[in-house]
C-alpha cells in the first residue's frame, strides 16, 4: 500500500532568506582538484591563463557561487609567499598534510584570476597551523590594500593592479583534528585565531571571519570545543565552521539515506552552543554557520595520509558516485536551504576530481557526475526565502540515527519570480503519496517536475580507460520527469518514488 505524507506551508511562515553563498564549493591542492582540475595549461579548452574552460562551464551551470581556497588540511602548512611572483622562480614544496609535491605554479594570483573568470566569490583561508597573525595579516595586505605598502606593491608589480576584495576569511582549518599540521587545543586556537582575526581586520576592518568548529560531530572534543573557541573569538568572527561527510557503510542503506537527519541535528547543536555562548555574555549577536565542507566521502576507502606516496598531482580521493550518492546529496543540500536562517554559507567538497560532482581526463574531458544533477537544479530553484514547510508523514527507523523523518525536504518561495519550489526526498523504500497544502498561494500551476531514483548503487574508482564509462554513468542518473503531479486549488498532491530525490516547481502569487 502507497504511504502517504502531509506538508503544509503559508507564504507568511518564512524561516529565512536563503543566502546565495551556501551554493558554495570548495578547491584544495589535493590530488587533482588544481592541477588538471581547474588548471591545466595546454589542454585544448584552456584559456590563455590555463585555466580549463569546459571545467568553468560546469561550474557555471553547477551554479556555484563561492569557492573556498586553498584548503583544507593543506593550508595548515602552507606559505602563500610560496604561490606568487614570477612562476620560473617559484619553489617546489613538500606538501605535509597530503604528502604530495606541490610545484606551486598555482596560488593566490591564478586563483582570483579563476574565480574572476568563473563568476564566483573568493573565500581564502590562512594557516594557523605553523604559522600565525602576522602571515594572515600581509596575506590580507596582499589582497585588498589598493597600493602604498609592501605587500600591496608586491601584487601589483605581479600583474593585479586593483585588489582582489576578499571579504570572507577563514581561521585555519579542523584545528581539533589530530591529523592537521599543527593541531592545538580550544584554549590555544581560540586565543591565536582571536589574535588574527584582530590583525587582519587591523588591514580591512569589512572582512568577515569563520572561526573553526569541530571537524566532526564524532570527535571527542565536540560541543566543548566550540563553546571554548567561541569564548575566545566571540566578539571576532561572523560564523562558526561545520564539517561534515556521509558514506554508506556495511550495506546500512537505510541509515545512508537518513544521513540528513544526522545532519541537521548536528547544526542544531553548534547552533545551541554558540546561543549558549551568547546568552551567558549578554549578547543579541547571532553567530550563524559556514558549513564549508560537506558531501558524500567513501572516507573508508582512503588509505590515510601516513600511506601515500610521495608524488606530484597524484589521483587521491577520486570517488565515483551513483544515484543513491545522488539522492542523499540532494537531501544534504535541501537541508541546508531549510536552516537558512543560520546557515549563511555552504562548500560542496570539492569541486573537481577530489570527492567531486565533476571529473576530468588529463588532456581529454570533463563529465558531471551523479551528485551534480541535484545540486545543479537546488541551486538554479531554490531562490528568495525558505518557508517552515510542516512534514506529516510516515517514519524510517534506522540503526545508526534511530526513528527519523520518511520524507523529508523543504519548500522555498521567490516573490520576484512568482516560483514555489518543493524539494522532497522518500528515504522510504516504499512510494509516498505526498499531499502538499500550499495555503495562502493561489494561481498555482506546475511548471516543471525532476526526480532522481536511487536505483543504480554501483561505485568504482576512477581509470584513464573508464572515462568513457564513467561519463555515461553520470549521465544516466540525470533527473527524470516526475509524471503524477496534480494541482487543485490550495491542495496539489505528489507522487514520490521510493528511495528518491524530487523537485517540483510551481508558478503562483500570494493570496
Amino acid at each position: 500500500m502507497t504511504q502517504t505524507a502531509r506538508i503544509t506551508v503559508h507564504p507568511s511562515f518564512v524561516v529565512g532568506e536563503i543566502d546565495r553563498r551556501i551554493f558554495g564549493s570548495f578547491v584544495e591542492h589535493l590530488g587533482r582538484a588544481v592541477y588538471t582540475g581547474i588548471f591545466e595549461p595546454g589542454h585544448p579548452t584552456a584559456d590563455a591563463d590555463g585555466f580549463r574552460e569546459d571545467v568553468i562551464g560546469l561550474t557555471k551551470e553547477l551554479g556555484t557561487s563561492l569557492v573556498r581556497y586553498p584548503g583544507g588540511n593543506f593550508v595548515s602548512n602552507y606559505h602563500w609567499e610560496d604561490g606568487v611572483g614570477p612562476v620560473d622562480e617559484r619553489p617546489a614544496r613538500i606538501d605535509l598534510a597530503w604528502r604530495t609535491i606541490e610545484p606551486n605554479t598555482f596560488g593566490t594570483d591564478e586563483f582570483m584570476r579563476w574565480a574572476r573568470t568563473a563568476g564566483v566569490e573568493p573565500m581564502m583561508a590562512v594557516n594557523l597551523g605553523t604559522r600565525g597573525a602576522d602571515a594572515a595579516a600581509s596575506l590580507v595586505e596582499y589582497c585588498n590594500v589598493p597600493g602604498g605598502t609592501a605587500w600591496s606593491d608586491r601584487r601589483r608589480a605581479n600583474g593585479a593592479e586593483e585588489p582582489y576584495g576578499v571579504k570572507l576569511w577563514c581561521l585555519g582549518n579542523e584545528m581539533d583534528g589530530p591529523w592537521q599540521i599543527g593541531h592545538k587545543t580550544a584554549e590555544d586556537y581560540g586565543k591565536l585565531a582571536s589574535q588574527a582575526a584582530q590583525a587582519m581586520r587591523r588591514v580591512d576592518p569589512t572582512l568577515e571571519f569563520v572561526v573553526c568548529g569541530s571537524s566532526s560531530r564524532e570527535m571527542p572534543t565536540f560541543g566543548e570545543w566550540e563553546r571554548v573557541v567561541l569564548e575566545h573569538t566571540f566578539d571576532d568572527v561572523d560564523y562558526i565552521s561545520v564539517h561534515a561527510y556521509y558514506q554508506e557503510r556495511d550495506g546500512d542503506r537505510r541509515s545512508f539515506l537518513a544521513s540528513a537527519a544526522s545532519f541537521e541535528a548536528f547544526m542544531h547543536e553548534v547552533v545551541a552552543t554558540a546561543d549558549a555562548v551568547a546568552a551567558r555574555r549578554h549578547s543579541d549577536k547571532r553567530i550563524r554557520l559556514s558549513v564549508d565542507e560537506w558531501n558524500v566521502w567513501y572516507i573508508s576507502d582512503f588509505p590515510g595520509e601516513d600511506n601515500l606516496e610521495l608524488l606530484e598531482q597524484p589521483r587521491l580521493i577520486e570517488d565515483v558516485y551513483s544515484a543513491l550518492d545522488a539522492v542523499v546529496a540532494g537531501d544534504l543540500l535541501a537541508t541546508l536551504v531549510r536552516n537558512a536562517d543560520r546557515v549563511a554559507v555552504a562548500c560542496l567538497a570539492q569541486l573537481v576530481n577530489v570527492i567531486a560532482p565533476m571529473l576530468t581526463e588529463p588532456g581529454g574531458d570533463a563529465w558531471k557526475q551523479a551528485t551534480f544533477h541535484p545540486i545543479a537544479l537546488t541551486a538554479a530553484h531554490a531562490r528568495g526565502v525558505a518557508l517552515d514547510a510542516r512534514i506529516d508523514g510516515p517514519a524510517l527507523a534506522t540503526v545508526k540515527h534511530g526513528e527519523v523523518a520518511g520524507v523529508s525536504g523543504t519548500v522555498t518561495w521567490d516573490s520576484e519570480s512568482g516560483s514555489l519550489v518543493a524539494l522532497l526526498v522518500n528515504r522510504t523504500a516504499e512510494p509516498v503519496e505526498a499531499r502538499l497544502e500550499h495555503l495562502g498561494f493561489a494561481d498555482v500551476a506546475l511548471a516543471e517536475a525532476s526526480v532522481i531514483v536511487a536505483d543504480d548503487n554501483v561505485r568504482g574508482a576512477v581509470s584513464t580507460d573508464a572515462a568513457a564509462e564513467l561519463a555515461a554513468r553520470g549521465a544516466s542518473a540525470a533527473p527524470k520527469t516526475l509524471d503524477g503531479v496534480a494541482t487543485d486549488g490550495d491542495v496539489s498532491t505528489v507522487t514520490l518514488p521510493a528511495e528518491s530525490w524530487s523537485l517540483v516547481r510551481f508558478t503562483a502569487r500570494v493570496a
